[in-house]
């Protein structure tokens, strides 16, 4: 993908969410998953920065969370670092994936610069295009969270939180740009749900499909996983040592 000028359309519906794949990925700007080698390895990128950009009154709950699963799963040697900036992103209440690529390329710098690899995550005010979605990856360096349908989809309970929910979805979306699941590897390991590719079968992963859903608050009524399971790791841990095959890399 890295050597010639292709697009790509994700073709399945169950994608089309999570993945703005109503929209194509341009070559250098590449699809979810198509940097993870570039976190989990530390061969080009010692360094990396985590750049959170958010409307005033939309502060991220789980920069320091993502950090934390970044750090455990990302060769990062001269550490991963948290950039955290408020914006004004000047867009309507309904949001693209063209929308949320724009906005990232507009106010962010380029995802690899000299030694140091940058991802970024949007907290705008409004909603997806399709509300039921509460994040989403559109290239291998972004991700928006919608914190407004977050809110609307606590359930009555409160449990789980509004805040717990976003936490998770975030840490869900970085999975997604780390290639996790089967995004661009095959996994030996069978726990990829056959109705919502990309996603996790396990319910305690926070890969599973419901995580980024506005049915989440009616699917849990308690404690909501943030964490990758042993199988999200165990592909991982394959990636970085380069016994799965990674296709569709920007770099490696």
């Amino acid at each position: 993908m890295r050597f010639v000028f292709v697009v790509f359309v994700l073709i399945s519906s169950s994608l089309s969410g999570c993945f703005g794949s109503e929209e194509l990925f341009a070559e250098e700007r590449g699809r979810p998953g198509g940097l993870a080698l570039a976190c989990l390895q530390d061969d080009r990128f010692e360094k990396m920065n985590i750049h959170f950009l958010y409307e005033s009154g939309y502060d991220p709950e789980a920069m320091d969370l993502v950090k934390t699963r970044l750090s455990q799963v990302c060769d990062k040697p001269s550490g991963i670092k948290i950039v955290a900036r408020e914006v004004n992103f000047n867009e309507d209440n309904t949001w693209s994936a063209v929308d949320v690529r724009d906005a990232r390329w507009k106010h962010g710098d380029d995802a690899m610069g000299s030694s140091t690899l940058n991802w970024y995550f949007l907290f705008p005010k409004g909603t997806y295009n399709d509300d039921s979605v509460l994040g989403v990856a559109v290239d291998a360096s972004t991700v928006a969270v919608f914190k407004d349908s977050i809110e609307e989809s606590e359930n009555f309970l409160g449990r789980p939180s509004a805040e717990e929910i976003e936490r998770a979805v975030t840490v869900h979306e970085a999975g997604h740009l780390l290639g996790l699941v089967n995004l661009v590897y095959t996994s030996p390991i069978d726990h990829e749900d056959p109705d919502h590719p990309g996603h996790s079968s396990n319910e305690d992963s926070v890969m599973y499909w419901a995580i980024e859903s506005s049915s989440i608050g009616n699917i849990f009524s308690g404690s909501i996983p943030d964490e990758f399971d042993n199988d999200d790791k165990s592909d991982l841990q394959g990636m970085a040592s380069g016994e799965l095959k990674c296709s569709y890399q920007l770099w490696s």
